[in-house]
């Protein structure tokens, strides 16, 4: 199976940082083509949240390209994943927290990170970034960590309300910024004509599930090119309507060899 990919992020209209940050890593292995993915949305004062984001992002990078490998040369193991994401996570948050507390400050990043591998696919998720499969319909993969989500999954208020909370964006967990940090995972099958959409949580806030899945379905964006243009355009979209976070978004596309 191959890949199409596309990525764009945006700094918004109202920051005057882009505190979020991105992975792309693609590999030809004994099992065919791997594929990792991350999105971490920052914050934090000044330039905290972008040294979040990005730190946690250079750790992820140096896993793929130096512990991975050692992973898939004595054969792939789910477990062996999550336990190498949740040290990943751990160490991070210790380590953030650290250097917030010297610098007399608070930070933190979510995490959202997708691996394709041998046809199937295995997600993590801390805070409220977001990853999507779009084949015939628009499906979340991931649930966000939020007060907001929480107070819908016990029924304290409906989803019409959760869309304009004024505690919306209240993370109930972020890596560097919570005592515990409790990951949660997702997997399933990958089938050829499928398309993942990860995103911080600034391109999903003012888009509906209709608007997403008719830019970025597998049969309107079918290239790379279009699949780049129909993501910078619902970016665009993003800032028409006042969305004042920052913007960043990763389309996958799986496509069948042949």
């Amino acid at each position: 199976m191959d890949l199409l990919i596309a990525a764009h992020s945006d700094v918004g209209i109202k920051k005057k940082v882009n505190q979020d940050s991105y992975l792309i890593k693609v590999a030809q292995t004994n099992m065919g083509k791997v594929c990792l993915s991350v999105i971490c949305d920052g914050m934090g004062g000044l330039s905290k949240g972008e040294l979040a984001s990005a730190t946690v992002i250079r750790v992820f990078e140096n896993w793929f390209e130096k512990d991975f490998p050692a992973m898939m040369a004595k054969g792939f193991d789910k477990e062996e994943l999550r336990l190498a994401w949740d040290n990943i996570v751990l160490e991070q948050n210790q380590v953030l927290a650290a250097y917030a507390a010297k610098s007399g400050t608070r930070m933190g990043t979510t995490i959202v990170a997708l691996l394709i591998i041998n046809n199937e696919y295995f997600i993590m998720n801390v805070g409220d970034s977001r990853a999507y499969l779009l084949d015939t319909q628009l499906s979340l993969l991931t649930k966000d960590q939020t007060f907001v989500q929480y107070e819908l999954d016990e029924g304290h208020i409906t989803w019409e309300q959760a869309q304009n909370h004024p505690q919306r964006n209240v993370l109930l967990q972020c890596v560097g910024a919570s005592d515990v940090v409790t990951p949660d995972y997702y997997q399933g099958p990958v089938y050829p004509d499928s398309t993942f959409v990860m995103c911080s949580d600034g391109f999903c806030h003012v888009l509906s599930p209709e608007e997403i899945f008719k830019y970025l379905n597998p049969q309107t964006a079918r290239d790379e090119q279009t699949m780049k243009n129909n993501a910078v355009a619902l970016t665009e979209l993003n800032k028409q309507r006042m969305e004042v976070d920052n913007i960043s978004v990763i389309v996958i596309r799986t496509v069948q060899r042949g």
